[in-house]
Order: C-alpha cells, then structure tokens, then sequence
C-alpha cells in the first residue's frame, strides 16, 4: 500500500472523514472508550495514511510541531486497521522519517499507550516518564532523539 503524504488543507473531505472514521474505530469502538479524538492538533499537521482495497483508511497518522522553537515535533493518533502486517511499521517509520526530513527536527515526541510502547521502540524512541493516564488509559511519554 502506497501512504500518502498530505498537510491537512489538501485534504479532501472524503480522505478526512475516512481518517475520522478509522480512528474512531480503533480508539473509541475497539478500546471501548469513548473520549473526543478531535483536539484541534489535526489543523496544523501533516497526516500520513494508506487506503485498502476496501476503500477505506487502513492506517493514519499526524506529524505537527510540539515545540517549533526547539526543532520538537509531536507524532501522534496512529492508527492501523489490518494488525500484524507490518503496515504499522511502516507508517511509523514515514511518521519519523517525515519529522525529520520535512521538519528538520532535532526530537521526536510522543505519547503512547503503554501496551504499545514496544512498537515505539523498534523505531528508537525511549520512554521518558512513568506511566499516566489519559482518558482512562495508561499511557508514557517517548521521546527520539535525532
């Protein structure tokens, strides 16, 4: 699958709502919590997503500046429909190369839900704090330095 790279004003509103949807059904129907996914983060960022042969968004992410004066961008809502693929990797791996090249960022910061932090470390970031919660759900701090 070919992920597409799109800052979130060249997104069509077919490709937004499908990124919508499939977050949503990963993080408030799978994980059976509901919370407001919206945070107004999705303006600013540039989003990374692939389509399946279903039409639908099988995995997504956002890359937006968490601190722009000190080169930190934030990766975060990854997302993938089709487990156990390797679409995930993937996509991560585009996430950072993109913060990196695009971005030129000197750190890579994100939250992760503790279970996943494995995925995380297999593209080199490192967890950074104890775990919290948010929304209900533990959660750590990662961060990448480049």
């Amino acid at each position: 699958m070919d992920l597409i790279v799109k800052h979130f004003n060249e997104l069509s509103t077919i490709e937004l709502y499908e990124i919508l949807k499939t977050r949503a059904e990963i993080f408030v129907v799978e994980q059976n919590y509901p919370y407001q996914d919206l945070d107004d983060k999705d303006q600013d960022a540039i989003h990374i997503f692939c389509w399946n042969d279903n039409n639908r968004v099988a995995a997504c992410l956002r890359v937006f500046w968490k601190d722009e004066n000190e080169g930190v961008t934030q990766i975060g809502r990854v997302v993938t429909l089709q487990h156990g693929t390797g679409l995930g990797g993937k996509l991560l791996h585009a996430g950072v190369e993109l913060a990196i090249n695009l971005f030129k960022a000197k750190k890579i910061y994100l939250e992760a839900q503790e279970y996943a932090k494995g995925y995380y470390a297999r593209e080199g970031f490192e967890v950074v704090s104890e775990p919290f919660l948010e929304d209900g759900i533990p959660h750590v701090k990662m961060e990448k330095i480049i």
